[in-house]
């Protein structure tokens, strides 16, 4: 039998890039980008714009996969408070649309939320408990969830905060953190934030695996263990040999809500993965290896044919 061919909405972005190329090792893929075209990546890329009308059933036709991934999303908490309607387009409409065309055909899908999905007042938290998202991101994103599981009846949602090496080199909390740190630059790390996060590594491979083994529901997909984004700064700048002192610890203020405490508990993941999952020093030090293996370098190179 033929290996799927597993087809990645937003290949430009962070997961979407390093999960194409995670996937391609094993799988035929086909990466989706829109305003972000990619340069010699690995694998098979299609330029489109998904939010134009009947592009979703075009692009399925034209590249006849067997899994749909979808990581396109508009992240930017900031950006989506300020264009609250394409926000809602991008992260709420697109992925039921995906979803519905995905079931038409048979095909698994798999949709990548977000742990923002939680008002952040006590986790950690399980899959069971209710959702209250605060920003216009996170409440789009929890709408989809709900859009994604009316529209296909295998629906597998990940709810991951994740960290790596994107082609934009400025897309993930690690690349902020190490941006500054490696010009000497002093940067803060809030010691109220807390979550569980995940390196884009880990996390692809687990998406790979629970769609091979046929696997539905909701995950919360972080790290073992949580930690705050101060001790995140700190874990970096530590692992890559930074001054520490570089690093100071504040309180966070921010323009668009957040939540304050979003640790996760990842028994049902890792109880259906049979594992324990990794460590976020695992994560870091893994982080560390790409710069010095030629991940991140391959990262930037496929960003070459994007628009300055």
């Amino acid at each position: 039998m033929s290996q799927p061919r597993v087809l990645v909405t937003g290949a430009s972005g962070l997961l979407g890039s390093n999960l194409a190329l995670q996937a391609v090792a094993r799988y035929s893929v086909v990466g989706i980008t829109h305003q972000h075209p990619l340069a010699d990546p690995g694998f098979e890329t299609l330029q489109a714009d998904l939010l134009a009308p009947g592009a979703v059933a075009r692009v399925l036709d034209e590249t006849q996969p067997d899994w749909v991934i979808h990581c396109a999303a508009l992240a930017d908490i900031d950006a989506c408070e300020q264009q609250p309607e394409l926000a809602r387009q991008l992260n709420t409409e697109l992925p039921g649309e995906l979803a519905r065309e995905a079931a038409s055909r048979d095909l698994r899908f798999a949709h990548i939320s977000t742990d923002a999905v939680f008002d952040g007042s006590h986790g950690p938290y399980k899959e069971t408990d209710g959702p209250n998202p605060r920003s216009v991101y996170a409440k789009t994103k929890r709408m989809a969830e709900l859009a994604v599981k009316a529209a296909h009846p295998q629906w597998l949602i990940l709810r991951p905060n994740l960290f790596g090496w994107s082609p934009s080199g400025t897309h993930s909390l690690a690349e902020f953190f190490y941006n500054k740190l490696s010009n000497g630059q002093a940067v803060n790390g809030f010691t109220d934030r807390l979550f569980s996060p995940l390196h884009v590594g880990f996390l692809s491979e687990i998406i790979l695996e629970l769609l091979d083994k046929g696997e539905h529901g909701i995950y919360n997909a972080g790290s073992r263990d949580s930690l705050s984004k101060y001790d995140f700064g700190m874990a970096i700048a530590r692992q890559f040999g930074f001054n520490e002192q570089l690093v100071h610890p504040t309180d966070a203020e921010a323009a668009a809500p957040r939540s304050a405490d979003l640790r996760l508990n990842v028994s049902r993941l890792s109880q259906t993965l049979g594992r324990r999952l990794p460590s976020a020093a695992e994560g870091v030090a893994r982080l560390y290896d790409e710069l010095h293996n030629g991940h991140r370098q391959k990262l930037q190179a496929m960003a070459a044919a994007s628009p300055a």
